[in-house]
């Protein structure tokens, strides 16, 4: 067990009676102070790992540390984290002073020491001024922050939030991701996210882990994540994609659409049957002489700062483009990208293959082959 991680499962696996696991075999770690974000769609496991680690529910088999001790069967009451839910789980009958010194109460403090901790609380969240105002009367982005106060009140080393912002409008959900991105940072404890959203995962996050039917499918940056897809299901998930089949014919050499392009993809088979993704905004729309791949529109939408353009090639794969250029349904034109816009994936690659692969390859260029 490494120390320097404040959470670390170990082949972490949880499921109910003789039904498929709802996690199976999970490892990862989390360290002190940064913005985590768990990733995928719903039933993917990501809440159940909340719920591991706030002490909600015990994991079948594998085993879950804290500072480097294991809390498997550490109740929730005694574990320095908190959580804040999607409903938020306020008081109705207790104002906003009450609600968020709930907790403190209940570890019997002196009120003087509750009421410099309330009120601390509160304004770290824009919330000084309202400790007498009933929930009933507060906007939905108030609860959020009473709920968070709430949280932050009891000094964790750890928030969870399990998809907080889900029941906001689009507006208010922006300003609040903005707003917990920055309470994060001041605090300069650990938040571990939860969220279907993609465009919220790449905005606010330090790390995401990206799951699917019980495994982390890939972790990074959201630069790691959104540039450099691990497999399908990622880069399908994350963003808009253009993913065709193709050949890898040599290191920095890729074959698709009926043509070779250049890429910086490596540590491949010859010849290898892989999948190419690119994002369509890194394809820039020319003409059909100019073209590095021809393509003949059948759709086009206008979405405000650009345009949404389909087409094919002449192997029948479909191509999305987002340019700012207009096109007409029925012409052809020519799209160019770079060889760094390319990225060559490998069938149903898992994280741990990959980073064989990178070490392999990474090893094999230090010997000199």
């Amino acid at each position: 067990m490494t120390t320097s991680a404040i959470i670390q499962f170990n082949n972490v696996t949880k499921n109910y009676d003789n039904n498929p696991p709802i996690l199976d075999e999970v490892s990862f770690k989390i360290e002190r102070g940064k913005f985590y974000t768990l990733l995928g769609p719903s039933g993917c496991g990501k809440t159940t790992i909340l719920r591991l680690i706030a002490g909600f529910t015990e994991a079948t088999s594998g085993e879950i540390y804290f500072n480097g001790k294991k809390i498997n069967h550490i109740p929730a009451n005694k574990r320095q984290v908190n959580t804040v839910f999607q409903d938020y789980a306020l008081f109705p009958h207790l104002n906003v002073y009450e609600n968020v010194a709930f907790g403190l109460r209940i570890k019997k403090m002196k009120k003087q020491a509750i009421d410099a901790k309330v009120k601390e609380a509160l304004s770290f969240v824009n919330l000084h001024g309202y400790e007498e105002r009933e929930i009933k009367n507060m906007s939905g982005g108030q609860r959020q922050r009473v709920a968070i106060a709430r949280a932050i009140v009891n000094e964790p080393e750890v928030i969870l939030l399990d998809e907080p912002l889900s029941a906001l409008d689009l507006k208010l959900r922006y300003q609040m991701q903005y707003e917990l991105r920055e309470l994060q940072r001041r605090l300069g404890i650990t938040f571990i996210f939860v969220t279907h959203d993609q465009e919220e995962a790449l905005a606010m996050s330090d790390e995401i882990f990206v799951i699917n039917k019980g495994k982390i499918q890939q972790s990074g940056t959201p630069n790691d994540i959104y540039d450099e897809p691990i497999n399908r299901f990622v880069a399908d998930f994350i963003g808009e994609s253009n993913i065709v089949k193709g050949t890898m014919i040599a290191d920095n050499l890729v074959e698709f659409g009926g043509k070779r392009f250049a890429c910086v993809d490596r540590g491949m088979d010859p010849n290898e049957p892989v999948e190419v993704v690119i994002r369509p905004e890194d394809m820039e729309i020319t003409t059909e002489e100019n073209g590095m791949l021809n393509v003949t529109v059948d759709s086009q939408l206008f979405r405000g700062v650009h345009y949404e353009i389909g087409g094919r090639d002449q192997e029948g794969n479909e191509w999305l483009v987002q340019s700012t250029k207009k096109s007409v349904v029925g012409e052809k034109i020519g799209l160019r990208f770079d060889p760094e816009s390319i990225h060559v994936m490998r069938f149903n690659e898992t994280e741990e293959d990959f980073d064989r692969r990178l070490d392999s390859y990474s090893e094999e260029e230090a010997n000199g082959k």
